[in-house]
C-alpha cells in the first residue's frame, strides 16, 4: 500500500488525485487550508475505500508551512511513496496594475513551495531508492503569458526544474513526472479571472485530467500533457515556427477578459 502526500487536495485536480489513489487502497496525506474541506474529504474516502486520510491545515505562502508539514509527516511516523506537488494560483491583468502582493504570493506557492517539499522529501525517497513526484505546472510553461505574466513564468520555472531532476534521478528508481493541463474545469478559473477568457470557452474535466497525471506518474512518463483543444495544439505545434512577437499577441487576445 502506497501512500500520496497530494498539496492543494480539498479542491479541484487535487481533489481527484485523492479520490483516484483512495479507490486504489492508497493512504493519503492531503494538505490545504480549508480544515472542514479536508475533514470533509477525510470522512468521505476512509468510509467509503477503508483507507487512512491524515490531514495538515497548512496556507503553504507562509514561511514556516513547509517545514511544518514535512516535520509533522515525520512526527506521524508516514512514509510518503508519491509527492504529488497540485497546489497553485493564477491571476490575470498587466503585471504594473496588479496588486503586488498576489504575484508575490503566487511565486511562493507556485514555485517556493513546491521547491522546498521537493527538496525536503527527496533524499528520503533516495535513501529507499524509491518513490515518484508529481508536479502540476501548466502548458503555460510553454510560452509567455501576457496579461498573466507570472503565472506562466512560475510553471515554466515547474517545468524546467521537474526535468531536470527526472535526468538527475535517472539511474534511480525514483520519477519525476510534469504534468502540463490545458484550461481545466476547477476553481482556478474563477479565482484567477480567466474564466471570462476565450481561453477558457472549452475546459477539460479535472477527473480526466488527474487520471492522465496520476498513471504518469505511475509510468514514469517525463511529461504529460491533456486538456488542449484542436485549434490549442495546432498553436503548440507552430511555436517554433511563428515569430514570437505574433504568439504573444495571440496569447494575449485568448487572455483578454471578454465584457
Amino acid at each position: 500500500m502506497k501512500t500520496a502526500l497530494i498539496t492543494g487536495g480539498s479542491s479541484g485536480i487535487g481533489k481527484q488525485f485523492a479520490q483516484i489513489h483512495a479507490e486504489k487502497g492508497g493512504d493519503l496525506v492531503l494538505v490545504a487550508r480549508s480544515e472542514k474541506e479536508l475533514l470533509d474529504i477525510k470522512r468521505e474516502l476512509e468510509s467509503k475505500y477503508k483507507i487512512k486520510v491524515f490531514v495538515i491545515t497548512q496556507d503553504l505562502v507562509k514561511s514556516n508551512a513547509v517545514q511544518a508539514i514535512y516535520d509533522e509527516v515525520k512526527r506521524q511516523n508516514i512514509s510518503i511513496d508519491y509527492l504529488i506537488n497540485n497546489a497553485g494560483f493564477g491571476g490575470i491583468g498587466k503585471f504594473h496594475e496588479r496588486e503586488w502582493q498576489k504575484d508575490h504570493d503566487m511565486i511562493l506557492l507556485n514555485i517556493m513551495a513546491l521547491t522546498a517539499l521537493t527538496r525536503l522529501f527527496l533524499p528520503d525517497f533516495v535513501e529507499r531508492n524509491e518513490g515518484r513526484i508529481l508536479n502540476v505546472s501548466s502548458t503555460a510553461s510553454l510560452m509567455a503569458g501576457p496579461l498573466q505574466a507570472v503565472y506562466f513564468a512560475t510553471k515554466a520555472y515547474v517545468t524546467s526544474f521537474s526535468n531536470a531532476i527526472a535526468e538527475e534521478l535517472r539511474d534511480t528508481n525514483i520519477t519525476v513526472t510534469n504534468l502540463m493541463p490545458g484550461a481545466t474545469e476547477t476553481n482556478f478559473g474563477k479565482v484567477s479571472g480567466m474564466d471570462k477568457t476565450a481561453m477558457f470557452k472549452s475546459t477539460a474535466s479535472a477527473r480526466q485530467v488527474a487520471e492522465d497525471g496520476y498513471q504518469g506518474m505511475i509510468d514514469g512518463t517525463l511529461d504529460v500533457i491533456y486538456g488542449l483543444t484542436f485549434s490549442q495544439k495546432a498553436m503548440m505545434s507552430m511555436l517554433p515556427l511563428v515569430p514570437k512577437k505574433m504568439i504573444l499577441s495571440q496569447i494575449r487576445k485568448m487572455q483578454e477578459v471578454e465584457e
